[in-house]
């Protein structure tokens, strides 16, 4: 099994190497250190799960409706697959994607951000020495309206994933349906973090401040609005934003840093302007929201928090993809399942709460566990681990 001695290979060597790879990342990306390395480290865990995942493929053998027959369903490669990465997980998610397409026998073509060209060429080349055949894996940079279109028109492109903006996503949708290539898409998100009543307070703050604002806030399953139980808020409020006083925003690398820096200055630029579409549109800036300065140069932006916030504000529908976060006010569980469900997106989900009623109910119904929104698959042909499950964050505290 030449393939799982080779993810096996490239497993055992990002891992040995999580330090150095977790600073190039933290000085290219702008995400901490410590969470830097816990990416690194994730993608090594993905190959070295997929190298298992090689000598443990199966198929399926099901009864047929005619007496004495049996249908057998195998997995077979589908080609050569096309792969467009984001630069907010530079490392983890090409290994989401590469690891599996390998696995089950595809050819790579591996399209990385423009932004984070140095960690793209750094896990091209631990992949380049763990003995897979020539032409097997190959790394393309370049700008995604050259580079990224021309693997998606390509006729000798079986199948694209892609993950990044809903705009662009429907672009490739377009374009690779059109020619009947397979396509998996995961594109934007604006997610809720629901907290009951019930909560315990500290631990719905501490799922708000992780989900909303570590990583930068630069994610797609980040926890952009807060709906609260009205009989909560106040207190909540509060707690979250004396915890949003303590955090260390500063150079990623240095070890007494929570945020680093947003990625580049467009993105600061963004943030900034949402921002103020917030203030014009009737919500209350209560903590954050200015650019920094620190020793160091980089697009520092203090973490912003707005409340009183209505579910029809731009600020509590579009994605931002920075550190800003909106809290919403609900009635009781019903109403705020209504205002989490009151999206396009479908992606991912939160609840605080001690009730295993309603932690059960939201795993049905909450926008991250049925099919509609922004995270977009055509399933058939591609192999299962390929596909990106929605997720969810239940916290019974």
């Amino acid at each position: 099994m030449k393939s799982a001695a080779a993810l096996e290979k490239i497993a055992a060597e990002i891992l040995l190497r999580k330090d150095e790879l977790g600073n190039l990342l933290a000085r290219e990306e702008g995400k901490s250190l410590p969470e830097a390395i816990g990416e690194v480290v994730r993608a090594g865990q993905i190959f070295r799960f997929f190298a298992g995942e090689v000598v443990r493929q199966s198929g399926e053998r099901l009864p047929s409706v005619r007496p004495g027959l049996y249908v057998e369903i195998t997995r077979e490669p589908v080609g050569v697959v096309g792969i467009i990465t984001p630069w907010n997980f530079p490392i983890a998610i090409p290994a989401w994607k590469i690891a599996p397409a390998l696995a089950y026998g595809n050819c790579v073509v591996f399209k990385p951000a423009d932004l984070v060209p140095g960690s793209a060429w750094a896990l091209a080349e631990i992949i380049s020495r763990a003995g897979l055949p020539e032409g097997v894996f190959n790394l393309v940079m370049g700008p995604g309206s050259r580079v990224g279109q021309t693997l998606i028109n390509h006729p000798d492109i079986d199948a694209i994933t892609f993950t990044g903006s809903a705009g662009v996503g429907r672009q490739v949708m377009a374009a690779a349906t059109g020619r009947l290539a397979k396509v998996q898409l995961e594109m934007g998100g604006k997610n809720p973090l629901i907290v009951l009543a019930d909560a315990d307070l500290p631990a719905a703050v501490n799922c708000a401040v992780q989900g909303s604002y570590y990583s930068t806030g630069q994610r797609c399953t980040a926890s952009s609005r807060l709906i609260v139980e009205r009989a909560m808020l106040p207190e909540f409020v509060e707690a979250l934003v004396a915890k949003l006083r303590t955090l260390r925003v500063g150079d990623a690398r240095r070890p007494d840093t929570d945020i680093g820096p947003v990625v580049d200055a467009s993105q600061l630029a963004q943030d900034l302007a949402y921002v103020e579409i917030g203030k014009q549109e009737g919500a209350r800036l209560v903590h954050g929201g200015v650019a920094l300065k620190r020793e160091t140069e980089g697009f520092y932006f203090e973490p912003a928090l707005f409340i009183d916030t209505e579910a029809s504000m731009r600020i509590a529908r579009e994605e931002i993809f920075g550190p800003v976060a909106c809290v919403i006010a609900a009635d009781n569980y019903e109403h705020a399942l209504a205002l989490a469900n009151d999206t396009e997106f479908g992606l991912s989900a939160g609840l605080c709460t001690t009730s295993l009623k309603h932690a059960t109910h939201f795993k049905r119904f909450c926008p991250g566990g049925h099919g509609h929104g922004q995270c977009a698959h055509r399933r058939r042909g591609l192999p299962r681990s390929v596909w990106r499950a929605k997720r969810f964050q239940l916290r019974a505290a």
